[in-house]
């Protein structure tokens, strides 16, 4: 199992010395502390108990690969990873069981599951629609929680759990709009419960800021394509050919792009760019949240998913 931060912009405060991503002398929020070790013990409820003494990722213990391994994997072999992006709990949970499902059978080869929240300043309006649905249909942390525990054995990659701040201090998840300063306590948390902890950089993100994201991000480095929201473009930001490469030349880890990525040619184009994976999120959630029913729902998001996945090399 892994989890995704957005590592934020830096404050203006910001210059002053860090250790760890954090500055000399700050002290770790004590919420942050507890809230990664309840999350830490709600994903041992859907881990298998490990055959060796020795602990190994919370995916890989189910015969999964983590979310690393399964970069790695793909790397080495020239292919670049296809990783969608729904809502838990749009339309409701059952359906985002059977949406998990689809989209392991469709040939994602990680899934990134959005935890619904009440204020998702960063997304834009199809994916704060989606939420508010599923918090309307009752979706809650222990609900989501509970339904991975169900789902996550039957399926053949990884997931990647997304969530804001508040839902975490309150009931133990992650965390996009954490500034990277900090995240330290969290990753910390993280490496200890053999979770990887998923930072983001964007175009805005100064050069040094970006080179400590890089390394300390695990599973995958999230390259976000734009400044902004979420939501679909019509244009790929043809900067992120220069901002995948100035990654690349401090990291051998993958890099993955997100926000905007909509049709086949936008995937295409970010494979060709050398992106190690591309992320799908609010024209996916658009085909299962947006549906006259659930079943047309899953219909339609198995085209579109296929599409996709179909698109890269």
């Amino acid at each position: 199992m892994a989890f995704a931060v957005k590592a934020s912009t830096p404050l203006a405060s910001s210059s002053a010395p860090t250790t760890c991503g954090r500055r000399v002398g700050a002290t770790a929020p004590a919420p942050g502390r507890v809230a990664v070790r309840k999350l830490a013990a709600s994903l041992t409820l859907d881990r298998a108990a490990p055959e060796a003494a020795a602990p190994a990722p919370a995916v890989a213990e189910r015969g999964l690969s983590s979310v690393s391994r399964t970069m790695s994997r793909l790397m080495e072999n020239g292919k670049t990873a296809f990783i969608p992006y729904i809502t838990a709990g749009d339309p409701d949970l059952g359906t985002t069981a059977e949406a998990l499902r689809l989209l392991d059978a469709c040939g994602a080869d990680v899934i990134e599951l959005g935890v619904p929240f009440s204020d998702p300043y960063t997304d834009g309006p199809v994916i704060q629609a989606s939420a508010a649905r599923a918090l309307a249909a009752g979706a809650t942390m222990d609900g989501v929680m509970s339904m991975l525990k169900e789902v996550t054995p039957e399926l053949s990659c990884p997931v990647v759990l997304f969530s804001y701040f508040g839902p975490i201090v309150r009931r133990g998840l992650i965390v996009p709009d954490l500034p990277y300063v900090e995240t330290c306590t969290f990753r910390s948390e993280a490496i200890k419960n053999n979770l990887e902890l998923v930072l983001l950089t964007t175009p805005a993100t100064p050069a040094d800021r970006m080179k400590a994201i890089t390394a300390a991000s695990g599973g995958f480095v999230y390259l976000v394509s734009v400044n902004g929201v979420t939501g679909s473009r019509q244009n790929v930001n043809p900067h992120v050919e220069h901002l995948l490469q100035e990654i690349k030349q401090v990291t051998d880890k993958a890099v993955c792009v997100g926000f905007g990525i909509s049709t086949p040619d936008h995937v295409r184009q970010i494979a060709e760019w050398g992106a190690d994976g591309v992320i799908i999120g609010s024209a996916m959630v658009r085909q299962l949240g947006e549906a006259a029913s659930p079943k047309q729902g899953l219909k339609r998001l198995e085209k579109y998913a296929r599409s996709l996945k179909n698109a890269l090399p």
